[in-house]
């Protein structure tokens, strides 16, 4: 799962990306609104929180514009002060959750995993369907009839964002901005040796499913042709 992290506070930055890390998420941070909106309109997140005050463009207006532009991340809205008023323009802004400083960081990874849970709608048992596949969210596992594999922690990120775009071309910079950080010196080649892993995988458990090539453009999730 990867989480962007805004929050112009850095001492609190870092620590909240340490707290985010050790509970194995991927984890963004931009301590600004505009680098921060940047971030957002990639639409490769699975949460967002996102601090109301920030230099440049405030929490709100980084919101507004990026439902503006269809982004349905779910946003976790941190507020300075628990203000009726901060808390009914935030949701009225797109948020789904608030939550007031200072905060407990255990409720922080609460409202973050809630926020995880709802995201999204093909969501049945805590699994990822397409087609005679499933994702089993809770063990890293990938089925299909009576048969399953395990997953890498990567090859898991990999075939989550695949599930969650089916037959949807996903370029290989996305791909790679998705399952690593944006610090990460990750070779683009790694992420081929990754789909090699996954195809190999996919192989064994025969699926109506492959994962096809679009050279120069990217890779795609899609049912068989033959």
């Amino acid at each position: 799962m990867k989480i962007l992290l805004i929050e112009d506070e850095i001492q609190l930055c870092e620590s909240l990306v340490q707290l985010l890390m050790h509970s194995k998420y991927n984890v963004d941070a931009a301590h600004d609104g505009v680098n921060g909106l940047h971030l957002v309109l990639t639409n490769i997140y699975d949460v967002i929180i996102l601090d109301i005050s920030l230099p440049f463009m405030n929490g709100l207006d980084v919101m507004t514009r990026a439902r503006q532009r269809n982004i349905s991340t779910p946003i976790l809205l941190l507020t300075a002060k628990e203000e009726p008023r901060d808390i009914i323009a935030g949701l009225d802004h797109g948020a789904d959750d608030y939550l007031a400083k200072p905060f407990d960081p255990g409720e922080l990874l609460a409202r973050v995993r809630a926020l995880i849970r709802r995201k999204s709608h093909t969501l049945i048992e805590k699994k990822l369907y397409y087609s005679d596949i499933s994702l089993d969210l809770t063990n890293y596992r990938m089925e299909c009839r009576h048969e399953s594999v395990k997953l890498s922690r990567k090859e898991f990120e990999i075939m989550y964002y695949f599930m969650l775009n089916p037959e949807r071309l996903i370029g290989k910079e996305r791909l790679v901005s998705r399952v690593w950080s944006l610090e990460s010196n990750t070779e683009y080649n790694n992420i081929e040796v990754y789909i090699s892993f996954l195809r190999k995988k996919l192989a064994y458990l025969s699926p109506d499913v492959v994962i096809t090539t679009l050279r120069g453009r990217g890779y795609k999730l899609e049912q068989s042709h033959d």
